[in-house]
């Protein structure tokens, strides 16, 4: 299907010689476009079809890239994307070597600031508005927030300190109601409260035309009658918390109405100081199935082919519910990870132990700490991308007192497209140098089982890991049971070399001894480590005594990681013995399937059969093989 004015689009400028009616045109047609592209590829959606008007307007009044626009999490820069040239390469959305989920410095001139987590846009374009002042330039500085990422602390930070620098910069908040779950707390009912308050939006239109009506009065005038108009609000509505932190606020504006964001837009550009226009959108707008089901199609929904193998967040959210029924002491804590965490269901069994306390880690941490302190055995599942987040609160508040708190750290390892800013690949190296902490990772979904029976009876912190992907289909086994504290599993054992695996890497490893016997005549011992803190120091010296080479293999960063924790183990024991660590190396890993990263890092079987013959110093074809290691 030939869409004349989008295969028309090829720069932001080509948007300034278009009519009204035809940029219309041009949004139903990328409407079109997004839900033919992203059916096929997988990918962000309804926020994406939310701001069509949103984005065409702010490419339309300002001049990207000279104008630095913005925007916050990336999961509605789809758009943005397809106005400053990359239509074309849609068809490779989050897949290897294509065009990245999120926004990336390095794809395009038009994106000037990389974003995945959220709440970071106010911080860094106050960070340029103010690097533009220091050089006498005037180009504007936009910010495009969504009232979910505005919950996180980060953005209120960034607000009081623009607010006091009084720096020329705007701030568009995307009100759709939605995070990837509804939000929660306070901010989210203030918004409510602005979005649907009778008497503000008759006062509000009432002045609008009069001022509309006046508008050949003189500047003077119009000065004092914006005056009038802003004094008629606070009769109405206390002042707004943005415009107590210095910004003047302008809104609510209806984000689908496209001559009215256009006309806003052209008038805030002669407002000095930090502005926040407050944009009301709706998720998935244009598609119904979307628009009556948010939270659903916050990304594309993949087919379900046969039967699925049960998830790992799945066994951990119908075993936190099996465990909580047995402990009334355990509550559940999430930051707007509810639908993620396969929270859904737990919640509605017990929804006064549940806990959404919106896109804000650091206190959600903090939080968790309080409520072990008194009693209770609360839950943190969280994705390791955003533990990362709430670190100083996981050292200072919850290990340092020695607290019983559970994190669970779901999408451990390589999620897949999300890429670089969502890998669950440094919570390893960050949180095993933490006094206090247990850290481990299971083989298999039922493993996790019984390991988040184990961790939920340790007085103390616990992190239990576990990927972003489907189970390995082993039967789960009844009832549940405690695991030997850290001890190690050994599953194979053989003569010629030692596989030590940590958590999804047991399984590509006992396949890798199954290729080594059979193609090679290599045997080979496999470990599952269960634990990385407290290490099973016993097994991995008896194992090293025997002076056969060892292979460590994790889904995870090498520096600081299981390899260099088993490193330090044989160091400090004064032993010596050939070894070889496998994991991910000091690079960030780029988007692709979860299955095509594993393959391009090594980290699956076939890796490992390469990486086990090169530590015994063997051609890959397996020349000369008994003569090298022994029979």
């Amino acid at each position: 299907m030939l869409n004349t004015l989008l295969d028309s689009i090829h720069d932001p400028k080509d948007l300034k010689r278009l009519s009204e009616s035809q940029l219309l045109t041009l949004a139903q047609e990328i409407r079109e476009f997004l839900v033919t592209s992203i059916s096929r590829t997988g990918g962000h959606f309804g926020a994406n079809m939310g701001v069509v008007e949103l984005t065409i307007a702010l490419h339309r009044v300002f001049n990207s890239p000279q104008d630095k626009i913005i925007w916050d999490v990336g999961h509605q820069g789809y758009v943005h994307k397809i106005l400053t040239g990359r239509q074309d390469q849609f068809s490779t959305l989050r897949k290897t070597g294509g065009l990245a989920g999120f926004l990336k410095r390095n794809e395009s001139q038009h994106d000037p600031f990389g974003a995945g987590h959220s709440s970071t846009s106010i911080s860094a374009a106050l960070g340029m508005a103010v690097a533009r002042d220091l050089r006498h330039e005037n180009h504007h500085v936009i910010a495009v927030i969504g009232d979910g990422a505005l919950t996180g602390g980060m953005a209120m930070e960034a607000m009081n300190h623009a607010g006091d620098l009084g720096t020329n910069l705007l701030v568009v908040l995307n009100d759709n109601e939605m995070s990837i779950s509804t939000n929660v707390g306070a901010v989210s009912k203030y918004l409510t409260r602005l979005r649907t308050d009778p008497n503000y939006a008759r006062a509000k239109s009432d002045i609008d035309y009069i001022l509309r009506q006046l508008n050949g009065v003189g500047a003077k005038v119009t000065r004092m009658l914006d005056r009038a108009k802003g004094a008629a609000r606070h009769m109405i509505l206390p002042i707004t918390p943005f415009e107590g932190f210095g910004f003047k606020y302008i809104g609510p504006v209806d984000g689908h109405d496209l001559q009215q964001l256009i006309t806003v837009f052209e008038r805030v550009k002669e407002i000095r100081g930090p502005v926040l226009i407050h944009t009301l959108t709706e998720k998935g707008k244009g598609y119904p199935q979307a628009e009556n089901s948010a939270d659903k199609w916050h990304a594309w929904p993949s087919a379900v082919k046969g039967t699925p193998k049960p998830s790992y967040t799945n066994v951990f959210a119908e075993t936190l519910a099996e465990l909580a029924r047995r402990d009334e002491r355990i509550v559940v804590v999430t930051p707007a990870m509810l639908s993620g965490s396969g929270l859904i269901g737990f919640q509605k069994e017990f929804p006064t132990r549940t806990f959404d306390v919106g896109i804000a880690e650091q206190h959600a941490a903090t939080f968790c700490a309080g409520l072990a302190a008194d009693g209770k055995r609360p839950v943190f599942a969280v994705y390791s991308t955003f533990l990362q987040r709430a670190y100083d609160q996981t050292i200072h508040d919850i290990c340092i007192q020695n607290l019983p708190v559970l994190l669970a750290v779901d999408r451990a390892g390589i999620v897949g497209p999300d890429g670089e800013t969502h890998q669950g690949v440094f919570d390893v190296a960050y949180l095993r140098s933490i006094p206090n902490m247990t850290l481990m990772m299971p083989k298999d979904e039922n493993e996790l089982r019984h390991m988040l029976y184990t961790a939920s009876l340790h007085d103390g912190p616990v992190a239990v890991r576990y990927p972003r992907a489907d189970g390995l289909g082993v039967p789960l086994s009844e009832p549940l049971q405690t695991l030997p504290w850290g001890k190690a599993e050994v599953l194979r054992t053989g003569k010629h070399v030692s596989i030590l695996a940590f958590g999804t890497m047991v399984a590509e490893s006992m396949k890798a001894a199954e290729i080594l016997a059979e193609k090679h005549q290599i045997d080979a011992t496999v470990v599952n480590l269960r634990f990385v803190k407290p290490l099973d120091e016993e097994t991995i010296l008896s194992i090293a005594q025997t002076g056969v080479p060892i292979l460590t293999v994790e889904e995870t960063a090498l520096a600081g990681g299981v390899g260099s924790a088993i490193l330090e183990c044989l160091t400090d024991a004064g032993i010596s013995v050939p070894l070889r660590r496998k994991g991910i190396a000091d690079k960030f890993v780029e988007h692709g399937s979860r299955s095509e990263v594993l393959h391009a890092l090594g980290l699956d079987a076939e890796g490992i059969v390469d990486d086990v013959l090169r530590l015994l110093g063997l051609e890959a074809d397996g020349t000369q093989i008994l003569d090298k290691v022994g029979t």
